[in-house]
């Protein structure tokens, strides 16, 4: 499963992606409650930067001022709070366990030829196992629900952030 967003700011490449950073889970009303519903304990002014850089996420790779990749792996589709530690990026790679899944967010901007940029989001999900296959069909109804709330609400508090409205 595979799923992206992307906005346009008017802000330069610097300001979007700080911008980005400052985003607060409750800054999304809707997507920051789901967020916190499926990962108990989060508070409400956590940062999504913060969020992805914490345990249960892994950060797997990162180019400063431009690009952060982060990852969990579990049983995403449980209630339960179901999502392993993992102790380094190789660790992600590796992970095989059967009925799970392997998930990967990546946040990322890119300048435009106007001076301006456009702020990304790509999330993946790899099912492990059959029973793994069956979890992640579980939940696919969930994201093509709520998957629009990233742009709509986690993106566009970045861009309104970025340019100052």
């Amino acid at each position: 499963m595979r799923v992206a967003h992307r906005r346009s700011s008017r802000a330069p490449a610097e300001r979007l992606w700080e911008a980005a950073r400052e985003v607060r889970l409750s800054d999304t009303r809707v997507l920051g409650r789901l967020i916190r519903w499926r990962i108990p304990g989060l508070a409400a002014d956590l940062t999504f930067d913060e969020m992805f850089r914490a345990p249960p996420f892994l950060v797997l790779a990162e180019e400063p001022g431009r690009a952060l990749v982060s990852g969990l792996v579990g049983r995403i589709w449980t209630l339960r709070h179901d999502y392993p530690e993992l102790r380094d990026p190789e660790e992600f790679r590796d992970w095989s366990s059967p009925g799970t899944a392997r998930v990967v967010f990546a946040n990322w901007i890119e300048e435009r030829d106007e001076g301006d940029a456009e702020l990304r989001t790509e999330t993946r999900v790899e099912a492990i196992g059959a029973q793994g296959r069956i979890g992640v069909a579980a939940v696919r109804p969930l994201v093509s629900t709520f998957g629009a709330l990233v742009g709509n609400e986690g993106l566009e508090a970045a861009v309104r952030r970025a340019d100052g409205r």
